[in-house]
């Protein structure tokens, strides 16, 4: 876009100078950056708003914690000011009705989250939860898509991003909102958070800025300051009180090492290379052992015979096909599309076709969409069409073979990364997945390092029983083997080991 031509004296100007410090409605966007979604680990179809109070705004100065709660969290925000209604505007013109951008800060305590869930009232509407300036910068002058939002904490910087790869833009956002509502002077947009948001405590400061460094003159809001004092009043003495649990600490500090959790489990280089070590069928063995008889994934067989598959699992639900259900659900950014989207380097996408093999659930473009994103395989308890083209891709895939048909035959797309049903086995976001020629295991975390070091001494030995048999022992006693062959083993072992 082009920038208009506006004098230099009316790129900034103070917050409080279009006349009502306090606006009409304050309406706040969930997720936006992709930054942000990559932390959250979910990408959504369309935006999603919460309403925050008109009294939350503030200017620069000071937010309590209230009494009784430990994660306070900051989210630098470019906020959006309505300068003419709009009602039923078109995405184009949507930006002619935004008089300017200033700083904002979403402050909001995550030990209230659960009491009115995505409504975020009791979470970010307290008094002075929605700090806003300290200065105007012209809509008309900068380009809505090279803003650039800035946050320090004590003078460290911490969030820096710009609108350049919004999920949805600006002017998108004016738009959408205005189908449904009257947009009025003074209201304002709150436009979403990139990564960096945590938590803050009593005695740190909090500064936003918002610039345009690229537009004429550089305009700048100047910096938002913020200072965290500790508050006495009880946000649960007559309603819900305080709650937290290690999520909400993990969500508010960013990440579980932010908040001093024990990290995450991970399937490390080394787990990816013991589990590749051993078959999927020693595997089953142990598992089974251990009360697990209900974890391979059923009638679905190898795209490339030979192939090793291993990831952390993310899984896609379909539904039985139904006219107005596919109508609302089948088109656009749907499930489907979505769920390839967001997989990430490593990842499996397990998908719940409900052994329905007679239409795909994945073709050719989706399947490429999964290699470029770096997945480590596809499992599917449907069928999988353009197969030829997705076998020449070489990502592993296991299904329950080809069908032409696309999925509005037998299927609408409905959800991710919730716990499914796959080929008889229920698979869990994050469970590891585990595939070879054999077929494909379902493994809880918490059970792998314990499993895979079995399987691989398992392998140890039924190795030793081959060397046995084939040397002309009778299998009787030797597999399993008896007491006296467990000690010519552990003998054997010894010596192999130079002990």
């Amino acid at each position: 876009m082009t920038y208009e031509e506006v004098p230099s004296e009316a790129l900034v100007t103070p917050y409080d100078s279009i006349g009502a410090q306090r606006p009409g409605k304050v309406i706040a966007l969930h997720l936006n950056y992709p930054s942000r979604i990559a932390q959250r680990g979910r990408t959504p179809a369309q935006p999603s708003y919460f309403v925050k109070p008109s009294t939350s705004v503030a200017s620069s100065g000071v937010i309590e914690r209230p009494a009784g709660t430990e994660l306070l969290a900051f989210e630098g925000e470019i906020a959006l000011v309505i300068g003419t209604s709009a009602r039923g505007v078109s995405q184009a013109d949507a930006w002619a009705h935004v008089a300017a951008v200033t700083a904002a800060d979403d402050f909001g305590v995550y030990d209230l989250r659960y009491a009115d869930k995505g409504s975020n009232l009791r979470s970010k509407g307290g008094d002075g939860f929605t700090p806003l300036g300290p200065s105007l910068i012209d809509a008309r002058s900068v380009d809505p898509a090279a803003l650039r939002i800035r946050t320090w904490v004590d003078g460290e910087l911490v969030q820096n991003d710009t609108t350049a790869e919004l999920v949805f833009s600006l002017a998108q956002l004016v738009a959408d909102l205005s189908q449904l509502i009257t947009l009025e002077p003074g209201d304002v947009i709150l436009s979403g958070t990139p990564a960096g948001s945590s938590v803050v405590v009593p005695g740190q400061t909090v500064e936003v800025e918002v610039d345009a460094p690229d537009a004429p003159g550089a305009p700048s809001t100047g910096r938002l300051v913020t200072r965290v004092v500790q508050g006495e009043s009880d946000s649960g003495a007559f309603g819900a009180g305080p709650k937290i649990d290690d999520l909400q600490r993990a969500e508010a500090w960013g990440s579980r090492e932010a908040a001093g959790l024990e990290p995450e489990w991970q399937l490390t280089e080394e787990r990816r290379a013991k589990l590749a070590s051993v078959a999927t069928a020693t595997l089953s063995s142990q598992l089974r052992k251990r009360g697990y008889d209900d974890v391979s994934i059923d009638g679905v067989r190898p795209l490339h015979p030979g192939e090793k598959m291993i990831g952390r699992a993310r899984t896609l639900r379909f539904i039985p096909a139904r006219p107005d259900l596919f109508a609302s659900h089948g088109g656009g950014y749907n499930a489907q599309k979505r769920a390839f989207d967001g997989l990430n380097p490593g990842d499996v996408l397990v998908i719940e076709a409900r052994g329905e093999a007679g239409t795909g659930t994945v073709g050719d473009i989706l399947a490429l969409r999964a290699q470029v994103r770096g997945a480590a395989g596809i499992v599917t308890d449907g069928g999988i069409r353009d197969i030829a083209a997705v076998a020449a891709l070489g990502i592993p895939a296991y299904s329950q073979g080809a069908h032409p048909a696309v999925l509005g035959r037998r299927h609408v797309p409905w959800d991710v990364d919730v716990t499914i049903a796959c080929g008889g086995a229920a698979v869990q976001p994050g469970d590891v997945i585990v595939g070879d020629g054999d077929g494909v295991l379902v493994i809880p975390p918490q059970l792998v390092d314990e499993v895979v070091e079995a399987a691989i001494e398992q392998e140890r030995e039924e190795e030793y029983i081959a060397e046995q048999v084939a040397a002309g022992e009778p299998v009787d006693g030797l597999y399993p083997m008896n007491a006296a062959w467990k000690k010519k083993y552990v003998a054997a072992k010894g010596e192999n080991r130079g002990e």
